[in-house]
């Protein structure tokens, strides 16, 4: 059975305690530059069709890591999403994407820790957005004639960020002391190795949607010339409809929590400095399904309208930044 009907796993990113005060705060301050670099380039670049489109992804790529998914031995996976945004969008607003879905979560559903939230911006954000848009650039330049040539560049991409990801993370854990390396480092690759494959198909599948419907929107940092109501619409109601499936999402652990209880280290974890939708369950309603669902809706509108709004100041702030020049 791939889906069982459990809650969502407790521990999907990294949490305050897994890793040191240095190195928190160092992965704080690379991830603020880099976010910061993305805002004026994604400012520089986006197309204003671009615009929902952002807020579009974000939402979906919420939605669809709530759906944990069985992987082996006991342990599941999640879709990231950074090669979809960044085969879509291209990579500056890619990382604004993937930030305002992983800072909502942390924020309001305390996903991951707070210290932490910079490693997490950092290997997801960051690390996934620019390992897959190495890969799709790579792979494009030899893949450019196929016409199935962008559905073979989603699936690499996705499983190379996911891979790499987990390797940062891994070097992470090494360098806090949480986990040697010679330890952290093939456990995270081997589950993440077997997850990535879980990311390229849900990847491809996403990509051989889009190439059936809208194939002006596979192109790498490039507006579309089209209206993009149909994709707004569409890709808001598929974000719903992915929710309305989050409490079959499978309740083993996901790979991080899977080699922290291997390796001994699960206990290192800090409870959260307060409470808000914790679990991606809201208070108050005594059916699992149905918090998690109603959850799950109030995420989806929060990180479309986070990102939405991101997207459209940045769209708004040419204009000034050209008329002080």
């Amino acid at each position: 059975m791939l889906f069982s009907p459990m809650p969502v796993p407790q521990l999907m990113h990294i949490p305050d305690g897994f890793l040191s005060v240095l190195v928190s705060i160092v992965l704080w301050i690379v991830a603020v530059v880099v976010i910061g670099i993305a805002l004026r380039r994604t400012s520089e670049s986006l197309g204003e069709r671009q615009v929902p489109l952002m807020g579009v992804l974000a939402a979906a790529i919420f939605a669809g890591q709530m759906l944990n998914f069985s992987v082996t031995g006991g342990t599941s996976g999640h879709l990231l999403g950074a090669a979809l945004a960044t085969i879509v969008l291209g990579p500056w607003p890619a990382v604004l994407v993937m930030t305002s879905v992983v800072s909502v979560q942390a924020l309001l559903f305390q996903d991951g820790g707070i210290l932490a939230l910079g490693a997490n911006l950092f290997n997801m954000a960051i690390v996934g957005v620019f390992v897959a848009y190495a890969v799709s650039v790579l792979l494009d330049g030899l893949l450019k004639a196929k016409s199935w040539g962008v559905l073979v560049t989603g699936f690499v991409a996705a499983w190379a960020s996911i891979f790499v990801a987990s390797l940062s993370c891994a070097l992470q854990l090494a360098l806090s002391g949480t986990s040697p390396a010679n330890i952290a480092i093939p456990a995270m690759a081997g589950i993440h190795a077997l997850i990535g494959v879980g990311e390229g198909l849900i990847t491809v599948g996403a990509l051989a949607l889009l190439y059936a419907t809208r194939r002006d929107l596979l192109k790498i940092g490039e507006a579309s010339p089209a209206s993009n109501r149909g994709v707004l619409i569409g890709g808001i109601v598929l974000s719903l409809v992915l929710v309305l499936f989050s409490p079959l999402a499978s309740s083993h652990p996901d790979g991080l929590e899977w080699v922290a209880e291997q390796n001994g280290f699960i206990e290192t974890a800090r409870e959260a400095l307060y409470d808000i939708i914790p679990d991606y369950t809201m208070p108050g309603i005594s059916n699992p399904a149905l918090a998690t669902i109603v959850a799950g809706i109030l995420g989806v509108v929060i990180v479309f309208g986070v990102a939405y709004g991101v997207a459209r100041a940045e769209k708004r702030s040419v204009p000034s930044e050209a008329a002080q020049s």
